[in-house]
């Protein structure tokens, strides 16, 4: 009985400790990661124009400079997170910061466009471990706190999109792109700086059977917090719940079937692989739940980085199908003054996000925000006055966002520990393939003359993932984390 009363998980140890000041180190850790690849994505509104009037380059050649790092990011985000599944949260991060700094550097002295667009695809590799990053730091916070300090962390990609287009606007006219590449480069670079600082998830630990370590971070997160460890021993989550399950007279061949499960748990996780992960996340518990995550992050991505995008593209004159040689360099001011107040549109975002997460849920959040997307961008389907056009676009970003900001937060939920990484990788990956077609629809089509159909191809993606949010299984409001499949929490949200 004594043993019984003195166990407890790294869920309720973090409960018991409190959202601290160790947390808040995390929490800065984590989210220059975040400022990192949203100044690097960000670039690339301003990049691509440069380099296709210094270099006399196509439309479709000025696409794919975008195309390749979202396609370098489809290839990381499932590399990465298999990775830090299998060797651990700060192996996964440090690889990715590396190749994200170094690629990020010396793209900014390619000397021609073939050595341009591979460097640029390195730093989409790199770039695929973000979700890396947020699952870590999504391992450290309490549950009951657990979405608002998500929505905290997510407001760190904001911070580096207008850092981005602040530090284009002055380096762009004055420097020019190559520089405007080795600046932003620069955050990855901190992120190797203070590597060695950074612990790893306690509860991936506990997951691998590395309990005496999980604890050794357990009482480091106290001690800096200030507060105390529950008395008792750490177990799993799956262990508890396994007995909780159990009834008195069937102890003793509850605690046999347990060493067992857990040692077949452990086996398994030690073996995991790519193509294994991938089954496991296409198994009947979670099917329902990666396949519509999957169209859900397709939809988050291409509509998000479309919009920023559309930003430039609308107030360019392209609306109106005029010819290039008409588009005067000051065309270019404008483009940086657009997509740097266009930012502040992601503040609201998160601020809606954080006010409506914890409180309607994550699903009803999500989905309402993509519907109200789908009303902001309607009028555009025709031309419309460059102050209206911005308006409208200023409001559809706010609704993408928040539903890009809500989506990083479900899906750790949803996974457990096991392949948490893995599932938020894979589908990171599938939204990718987003990033890249959308240049061809936002600039391709608006270049071509053909705004109405571009605004109707997001119109139907962005509905469509707003119906796939509402098709979710389950909510995952205020819920524990659990550490692997067979957990009983997943048997009973799959039904």
């Amino acid at each position: 009985m004594g043993d019984e009363t003195s166990r407890y998980t790294v869920d309720e140890a973090l409960v018991a400790m409190g959202f601290g000041k160790f947390q808040i180190l995390v929490l800065a850790y984590a989210g220059m990661g975040w400022v990192s690849e949203a100044m690097e994505m960000m670039l690339l509104s301003f990049v691509g124009p440069a380099v296709q009037s210094a270099w006399g380059l196509s439309s479709n050649e000025e696409s794919l400079i975008t195309s390749v790092v979202f396609g370098g990011m489809l290839v990381g985000a499932y590399s990465w997170g298999i990775v830090s599944d299998k060797h651990g949260r700060r192996k996964g991060f440090i690889i990715t910061a590396t190749v994200t700094s170094v690629a990020g550097f010396f793209s900014a002295f390619a000397p021609n466009y073939l050595s341009l667009i591979t460097l640029r695809c390195l730093v989409g590799v790199g770039l695929g471990g973000g979700p890396v990053l947020s699952s870590w730091f999504l391992e450290f916070i309490p549950a009951p706190s657990r979405g608002t300090w998500m929505v905290v962390f997510s407001a760190f990609w904001t911070i580096g999109t207008i850092l981005e287009a602040l530090l284009a606007w002055f380096v762009m006219p004055r420097l020019g792109w190559r520089w405007l590449l080795a600046f932003s480069s620069l955050p990855s670079s901190l992120l190797l700086l203070f590597y060695r600082v950074t612990p790893e998830s306690p509860r991936y630990l506990c997951l691998k059977g590395r309990t005496s370590d999980a604890v050794s971070v357990l009482e480091k997160i106290a001690r800096i917090n200030g507060t105390k460890l529950p008395s008792g021993i750490l177990v799993s989550d799956n262990q508890v719940e396994l007995g909780e399950k159990s009834i008195p007279s069937e102890d003793a061949h509850l605690l046999s079937s347990r060493r067992t499960e857990s040692a077949t748990q452990k086996e398994i996780d030690s073996n995991l692989g790519g193509i294994s992960s991938l089954l496991l996340l296409l198994s009947p518990k979670l099917i329902r739940s990666t396949l519509l995550l999957w169209v859900v992050f397709f939809g988050n991505a291409f509509s998000y980085y479309g919009i920023v995008l559309l930003t430039s593209e609308l107030n360019n004159g392209y609306s109106k199908c005029t010819q290039k040689k008409l588009q005067s360099q000051n065309s270019h001011d404008v483009n940086y003054r657009d997509i740097f107040i266009a930012s502040f549109a992601e503040f609201p975002g998160i601020l809606i996000s954080a006010a409506i997460v914890d409180k309607l849920g994550r699903k009803l959040s999500m989905s309402a925000m993509f519907f109200l997307c789908c009303i902001f961008l309607v009028p555009l389907v025709f031309h419309q006055p460059e102050g209206l056009t911005t308006g409208l676009l200023f409001g559809a970003r706010i609704c993408i966002t928040a539903t890009f900001t809500i989506v990083y937060i479900y899906a750790p939920e949803v996974y457990p520990t096991s392949v948490r990484t893995t599932g938020v990788g894979v589908a990171s990956s599938i939204g990718r393939i987003g990033g890249i077609i959308c240049p061809l629809v936002a600039v391709g089509l608006v270049q071509g003359c053909h705004q109405t159909v571009s605004i109707v191809l997001f119109e139907i993606v962005i509905f469509f993932s707003g119906i796939c949010v509402v098709l979710f299984p389950f909510e995952t409001k205020g819920r524990n984390l659990s550490d692997s499949v067979s957990s009983p929490r997943h048997i009973n949200e799959s039904v």
